[in-house]
């Protein structure tokens, strides 16, 4: 049972394109797919739009298990082979809310491909892969957070980073697997997380 985390550090780089390419391309480890999303303040997860209700204690966080391929992000991990597809949404800062949850569906899962950054407050992931655009000059918080936990950068742009208060040593030493559309999983990415993944089940069996 693995779990591999595909973050971003900004919004359409390509973090999407990264989880269901590698579903296509490892399709033998019978995914589990879940696309996490959180919603600004006074947005409420439930219906993804400005509400009265109280956020935090009547919809803390809503989730949904797609039932076919589609063109949302979550339908598109099942038409790219996930065995079952979740979107979770859930106001900023309280996706603690959903840990029961999303710990049952990994638990009950043969391995889960996660996209988030935010996971990993609760969660240490056998593969954290982090897809950043060095021409988008944003930076999440959660991204910056955690970038020094990368096992791999996925670059899909050109050039010198642009970014404003990223240490270099935070992501200058980390392995990179270069990708670009619209495929953007190389086959070096694939073997580099089927052969992680394996290490990780052998290490298990010690």
């Amino acid at each position: 049972m693995s779990l591999v985390v595909v973050g971003g550090h900004s919004r359409n780089i390509g973090k999407t394109s990264v989880a269901a390419g590698l579903i296509a391309a490892l399709p033998h480890y019978n995914w589990t797919a879940m696309k996490i999303t959180q919603h600004g303040h006074g947005i409420c997860s439930a219906v993804g739009e400005p509400c009265d209700c109280a956020v935090e204690y009547d919809h803390p966080y809503a989730i949904s298990e797609e039932s076919a391929p589609g063109g949302s992000d979550s339908a598109r991990f099942l038409a790219a082979g996930a065995r079952r597809s979740f979107w979770l949404r859930t106001a900023v800062g309280q996706l603690g809310n959903a840990a029961a949850v999303i710990r049952e569906i990994v638990e009950s899962s043969e391995n889960t491909m996660i996209e988030s950054n935010s996971v990993l407050q609760f969660w240490r992931p056998d593969l954290y892969l982090v897809v950043v655009d060095f021409e988008t000059r944003d930076f999440k918080d959660s991204a910056l957070r955690y970038l020094d936990r990368a096992d791999c950068l996925i670059p899909v742009g050109q050039g010198e980073p642009q970014w404003r208060g990223v240490a270099r040593r935070l992501w200058e030493s980390t392995r990179r697997c270069p990708a670009s559309p619209p495929m953007y999983v190389s086959s070096e990415l694939s073997q580099f997380v089927e052969a992680e993944l394996q290490r990780g089940a052998r290490k298990a069996l010690c």
